[in-house]
């Protein structure tokens, strides 16, 4: 949404570190707490972002509040689909690691080193499938905010 091209730097410049921090998430559970708060800064401040670029209808002539809505659109999308993506990925690595994990254990099941490391990996798999349901619950509530205040100006194309 920002109008100038160093605005705009910064905007991709962003979305490159987090896409960064994304991949490397699944190291720590510590670190993918960190980057699930970045990636959701644009829904937690969905409504300070509405509120400064869409118009309300005494403002109306001043800004393309269709376009505006257009791109917080894109926006809300490419974000939700990007933490979606990385949060089942993460789900997936982390779940084939339990299962080798459990597989060692089984050899050797009096491993104190290797039962930490299962557990310890277990604790991160639970915490990233809770975070899917936390993402559907960010997801529904942005999306009730943008279209309680974009439905007059912008309809967004049917998802399938």
């Amino acid at each position: 949404m920002e109008k100038t091209t160093g605005g705009a730097n910064k905007k991709s410049n962003a979305r490159l570190l987090i896409r960064d921090r994304a991949a490397e998430m699944c190291i720590k559970l510590e670190q993918a707490e960190e980057v699930l708060k970045a990636m959701r800064n644009i829904d937690d401040r969905i409504i300070h972002a509405l509120n400064t670029t869409v118009p309300t209808a005494s403002f109306s002539g001043k800004v393309n509040a269709t376009q505006t809505c257009k791109e917080l659109y894109e926006s809300l999308l490419e974000a939700h689909l990007s933490r979606e993506k990385a949060i089942k990925a993460c789900i997936t690595e982390t779940s084939a690691v339990v299962g080798q994990l459990r597989e060692a254990r089984a050899k050797e099941f009096d491993n104190m080193s290797l039962i930490k490391q299962l557990r310890k990996e277990q604790t991160k798999l639970k915490f990233m499938q809770s975070e899917l349901n936390v993402e559907e619950v960010v997801n529904d509530r942005s999306w009730k905010v943008f279209n309680e205040r974009c439905r007059i100006y912008f309809t967004p194309p049917k998802r399938s």
